[in-house]
């Protein structure tokens, strides 16, 4: 029997309207757009503004967009993964209000929290739905709205991040296409230094909580980046030569977008020249869980089949990964 392979069918993004630029962040924290181009390659960042607009707005818009464009019903989708870490509530998961909002009533749905690494996460699992031969069509969302969870009187992180979301249809193939091999990792010895201080179970929110803004993304800078830079780079080196992989042989390294110089580390590491990296933090900033489909969407016009693309990403958990991908479309 033929071994069933999960590839990539459709792709599509959606990012809100309202850019927040290097100049506006001037008026709100002490820093200038030389300082945050110079270390992190962010000139804007995309906010979803209004009352009662969470993260599943735009992975609605996304997903609605994904059917739309790949002409399927949404009653044949019989799952919907959406990695997150700004779900629109503790319950239920983001993934059941998309998939309420599109029309997927035959589907389950579920959410992956693995921050910045959830995308990779969550097409490894649904890859899998689709490799055991379970299941036709299963849709991956990555999507978070970082504005809701950023102090904006922090200006070590408030220039980071940006919303935005990005989805994936997977369907089975005996080609070989698609996802070849993944390689995810995790060490949770690094929560001191990335993490979310309360508003779970261990602090609930509080009066104190609040008084002490701890309800906000943390990160200590420095250590963040030497991990990220060692972690991502290494994995996405070791992914290419389990597949025999060389710098050559890689049409796209398609990798989180964080800091262009972790990006640019990842690249060098690997063999990989400017030219064959997927970046577009300058416009988007870091989107935690959207990153890679944003930019696969971005991008999509440029990619051809049999192209193969590493995806790699590193995020607060510690959690990192790096998947091998050989796309399956032409472009249109």
């Amino acid at each position: 029997m033929d071994k069933i392979r999960a590839m990539i069918t459709g792709i599509q993004g959606y990012v809100p309207e309202y850019r927040l630029t290097n100049k506006e962040l001037e008026k709100l924290v002490e820093t200038n757009d030389e300082w945050i181009t110079s270390r992190t390659g962010i000139k804007e960042r995309r906010i979803l503004k209004g009352e009662n607009q969470g993260t599943s707005v735009m992975g609605i818009e996304a997903v609605k967009g994904l059917l739309e464009k790949t002409n399927t019903d949404p009653l044949d989708i019989e799952l919907i993964i959406c990695a997150t870490v700004t779900p629109d509530m503790p319950f239920p998961a983001t993934a059941n209000i998309i998939a309420d909002k599109v029309g997927a009533k035959n589907s389950y749905s579920f959410d992956v929290s693995a921050a910045c690494s959830g995308f990779l996460y969550a097409l490894q699992l649904g890859s899998q739905f689709i490799q055991s031969g379970t299941h036709k069509k299963v849709i991956v969302v990555g999507a978070d709205k970082m504005s809701s969870i950023v102090d904006y009187q922090d200006r070590t992180t408030c220039i980071l991040f940006g919303d935005g979301a990005g989805a994936v249809l997977l369907e089975p193939t005996t080609e070989e296409f698609g996802v070849m091999d993944a390689i995810l990792k995790a060490d949770g010895s690094g929560e001191p230094y990335l993490h979310m201080k309360a508003g779970g179970s261990r602090r609930p929110a509080s009066h104190e909580t609040i008084d002490a803004r701890e309800h906000y993304a943390y990160q200590e800078g420095s250590t963040v980046f030497k991990f990220a830079v060692t972690n991502m780079a290494d994995v996405s080196a070791e992914v290419m030569e389990r597949n025999g992989l060389q710098g050559e042989d890689i049409a796209w390294l398609v990798p989180h977008q964080a800091n262009k110089r972790i990006i640019d580390a990842t690249a060098n590491r690997m063999g990989v020249g400017p030219e064959k990296v997927m970046m577009n933090i300058e416009r988007y900033g870091n989107t935690t869980a959207a990153t890679i489909p944003l930019c696969l969407w971005d991008y999509e016009k440029q990619l051809h089949k049999g192209d193969n693309l590493i995806l790699a990403a590193f995020g607060g958990g510690f959690t990192w990964g790096a998947i091998y991908v050989k796309w399956a479309l032409d472009p249109k």
